[in-house]
């Protein structure tokens, strides 16, 4: 059974910086595809940055270019978030998501394992 454990959500004062991990356990391989999405109170969910494991190719949401910065670790089955500067409209519920079979990594419905969720609120 394939879990994702994440870690490192909390509350912040504006220009802060908090850095969230996902663990994944329970994969025959490493994944190929993590990505991190977000859902504030009343929205939908975005992603907010995801990682191709194997050529390293990230994509950002426009809202979060330059202060946010997604990252790995094969040898943990680790995925990060390093989240910087942080806006309260950064509030939100984070999710992260890996896909262990080759796919479009941007594309949220494409991914196969989700997180349970980690809060993050920021105060202005």
């Amino acid at each position: 059974q394939v879990q994702l454990v994440e870690s490192g959500g909390g509350s912040v004062q504006a220009g802060g910086s908090l850095r969230l991990s996902c663990t994944a356990s329970g994969l025959r391989y490493s994944y190929i595809c993590g990505g991190w999405f977000r859902q504030a109170p009343g929205k939908g969910r975005e992603r907010v940055a995801s990682i191709h494991t194997g050529s390293g190719t990230t994509v950002y949401a426009e809202s979060v270019k330059g202060r946010f910065t997604i990252s790995h670790d094969n040898a943990k089955n680790t995925l990060f978030l390093q989240m910087s500067s942080l806006k309260p409209e950064d509030t939100a519920m984070y999710y992260c998501a890996v896909r262990a079979t080759v796919g479009r990594c941007a594309v949220e419905s494409e991914y196969e394992y989700w997180g349970q969720g980690t809060q993050v609120t920021v105060s202005s």
